[in-house]
């Protein structure tokens, strides 16, 4: 996996913002998509409450590093056994769609996480189309779905 280009790839699909601001759901945010928590520094700041740099790339390192092992597990108990066996394309997407959905959401996408385990990347791409998050995200499940289909 090479983490520095999908770290680029993800801050591209998320954006970078250096301020708190309110997500498509309402929820208090900064960064590159870091939903603020009870025990960051930041809770309870307004919207518009700036961020320094230095503090947006420590939580996107922190959450980049979470969503790589939570993805992992995510694998392993779909029945995957070597995550790193899988090719560097479907390693990105993975990753990509765990920081996206979040784990728990991300998990219900049953037929293609037996696409996954199966390596069958045609029936991984049909099933990402077949979701409400193909339509909601805009051009990043188009580009993910043509990373999957470059490995069929």
């Amino acid at each position: 996996m090479n983490k520095e280009l999908l770290k680029e790839q993800i801050k591209r699909h998320e954006g970078e913002v250096l301020e708190v601001y309110a997500d498509s759901l309402g929820y208090l945010t900064l960064g590159v998509g870091h939903l603020i928590k009870e025990g960051d520094a930041e809770h309870g700041q307004p919207a518009g409450t700036p961020v320094s740099q230095e503090t947006v790339d420590a939580y996107y390192e922190e959450d980049f590093d979470k969503h790589v092992e939570e993805t992992i597990h995510l694998f392993e108990s779909k029945g995957g056994e070597d995550f790193y066996a899988l090719p560097e394309e479907i390693q990105h997407v993975l990753v990509n769609m765990t920081f996206n959905l979040g784990g728990s959401r991300f998990g219900k996408f049953n037929n293609m996480w037996k696409g996954v385990v199966a390596c069958d990347w045609e029936k991984v791409a049909v099933e990402m189309e077949d979701s409400r998050w193909f339509g909601q995200v805009g051009r990043r499940s188009v580009e993910l779905q043509e990373s999957v289909r470059s490995c069929v």
